[in-house]
């Protein structure tokens, strides 16, 4: 049952980010049940980015209330925002606007959207 239940509790997922590359991460279930299997179920999509202070966000297909919300939040946090129906994407040192369901982090080449501009297509999918 463990094994099984690993699949299901972590979801790799990458960024592919228009022009500048991918960037890999992944999905914990544990931090946010329902809006995980949620976005999950969405999977693959694409949003326009959108920039504040030290984050990316963009909207998606999701649309859910405050589910174990922080107003904290680590560098490299992967949340959804739930006023702006928007997966967000902390990889700096700024705090969310509003409180945020934690969804899981980035692992590899977070450094990547420190260069993403306003307007560039992000696109998520499974791993």
């Amino acid at each position: 049952m463990e094994n099984e239940e690993a699949g299901i509790s972590r979801v790799k997922i990458k960024f592919t980010v228009e022009g500048l590359g991918e960037a890999e991460g992944e999905l914990i279930r544990h931090l946010a049940p329902r809006t995980v299997d949620m976005v999950v179920r969405k999977l693959p999509f694409e949003g326009r980015a959108a920039l504040w202070k030290e984050e990316i966000y963009f909207e998606i297909p999701v649309k859910m209330g405050e589910e174990k919300a922080k107003s904290t939040v680590e560098k490299g946090t992967v949340a959804f925002w739930p006023m702006g129906s928007a997966l967000c994407i902390f990889y700096g040192e700024s705090q969310p606007y509003s409180p945020v369901n934690v969804l899981g982090k980035i692992n590899k080449n977070l450094e990547l959207f420190s260069k993403v501009k306003s307007g560039t297509i992000i696109r998520v999918e499974r791993l």
